[in-house]
């Protein structure tokens, strides 16, 4: 529960200075202890949740009139179900980490266009309805239970709350992606993209390793919009891309140098690997440690070209996949190469193509949260390729 938020949110304050047993996990209210009659007119307790509407720390208008409820069906105090307010729906509801309402249900305010003023009056509006006929069977029943308020929360790594997951109701979802610690090597254009995705899931710690200076191209192929004056301070890149992203999250770990065979165990421990380099020579290294340790891993590349009758770049957007299942394909099929780009490369020719670099990183990413259960992997595939002037993507090197 985020203390911090309620005591900035005027109306959460008040459900909780009056006794409600409230808590906040994930963007989502959440009131515990709500009496009600159940089918057999008997009385139980339930639990009343609803998204929150936040503007950065504090709550907003209530979005939305719904609300949800984990317990059986709330019935009037003759055992017959309110089928006024809920809604025939197909439960369950996630509301949090293995947490599920059953009903969904709907009272909407008059006018509706006006809606309710804020919380407090969205969530006192439905316990009243849900309450109100356990008090013909004991008047002293009150959802106003007074409970003790612990003091420790878990910190969490976002600077504010994650409303887009719980307004989406994938809250449950979202939290397979808080894992220890990951590494992006390599900032260009894809792994600035990357890091763009990645920082925005609940991993908790984001390490980043590159020693180049973010320069003015970088700026055309990179998230976001650096200011002149930032450009001109020559910042490194690693540095000013965790200085954008702090504001959002915390534990974004900057490392200003290149990984080489002497630093390369700094990627030991880590839970996944965004390989996002050119330097061939070294990333026949850092996989190599990688293998061993028996790391996952990712590999983005592009190799680009300018096709001069028509002045139209053509080419393919790579994503290379090694985990403990599916190996092999790196080596045997040479799905990745370890030159270091004699060979001409319009991009490494720094042709300025930030919506490549936001696929690539995109697709990368997707394939990330696939090994890690957020999205379905029917396939198990390995290796991806897009070909750009088919518009085509090809999966191979299937683990399943």
């Amino acid at each position: 529960m985020s203390h911090q938020l309620i005591n900035l949110s005027p109306d959460l304050k008040r459900l909780r200075d009056e006794g409600f047993n409230i808590a906040v996990e994930a963007g989502i209210l959440i009131v515990n202890d709500i009496p009600y009659v159940t089918p057999s007119q008997a009385v139980a307790y339930g639990t009343l949740v609803t998204p929150l509407s936040m503007a950065g720390d504090i709550t907003t208008k209530p979005a939305t009139h719904i609300a949800y409820f984990a317990g059986e069906h709330p019935c009037h105090k003759d055992g017959t179900p309110m089928v006024k307010l809920v809604l025939a729906g197909q439960p369950p509801y996630p509301y949090g980490i293995g947490l599920y309402a059953q009903h969904m249900m709907s009272n909407k305010p008059f006018p509706l266009e006006v809606g309710y003023a804020d919380y407090y009056e969205l969530m006192t509006t439905y316990i009243n309805i849900i309450s109100a006929p356990v008090h013909s069977i004991d008047s002293l029943i009150t959802a106003r239970t007074y409970p003790v308020i612990e003091e420790s929360e878990v910190e969490s790594v976002f600077c504010y709350m994650d409303t887009a997951s719980s307004r989406a109701g994938i809250s449950a979802v979202a939290r397979k992606l808080a894992l220890g610690r990951i590494a992006i090597i390599g900032l260009g254009g894809t792994g600035s993209y990357v890091l763009d995705l990645v920082a925005k899931t609940p991993v908790n710690e984001i390490h980043l390793f590159d020693r180049d200076v973010f320069s003015q191209h970088n700026a055309f192929r990179a998230p976001g919009a650096p200011s002149l004056e930032q450009l001109r301070s020559k910042p490194q890149k690693v540095d000013y891309l965790a200085s954008v992203y702090a504001q959002m999250r915390r534990n974004i770990i900057p490392h200003n140098e290149f990984l080489t065979e002497e630093n390369v165990d700094q990627l030991l421990g880590m839970d996944f690997i965004f390989l996002c380099l050119d330097r061939g020579t070294v990333k026949h290294t850092i996989i190599a440690r990688l293998e061993a340790a028996a790391i996952p891993f990712v590999d983005v590349g592009m190799g680009i070209y300018l096709e001069m009758d028509s002045l139209s770049l053509g080419g393919i957007v790579r994503v290379t996949t090694s985990t403990q299942l599916q190996r092999d394909h790196v080596h045997q099929k040479r799905r990745i190469s370890f030159g270091d780009g004699a060979e001409v490369n319009e991009y490494q020719q720094n042709i300025q193509i930030a919506d490549l670099n936001a696929l690539n990183a995109a697709l990368a990413v997707i394939k990330w949260k696939k090994l890690f259960g957020f999205y379905l992997d029917l396939e198990g595939e390995h290796h991806s390729t897009y070909t750009i002037d088919g518009n085509s993507l090809i999966n191979e090197d299937h683990s399943a």
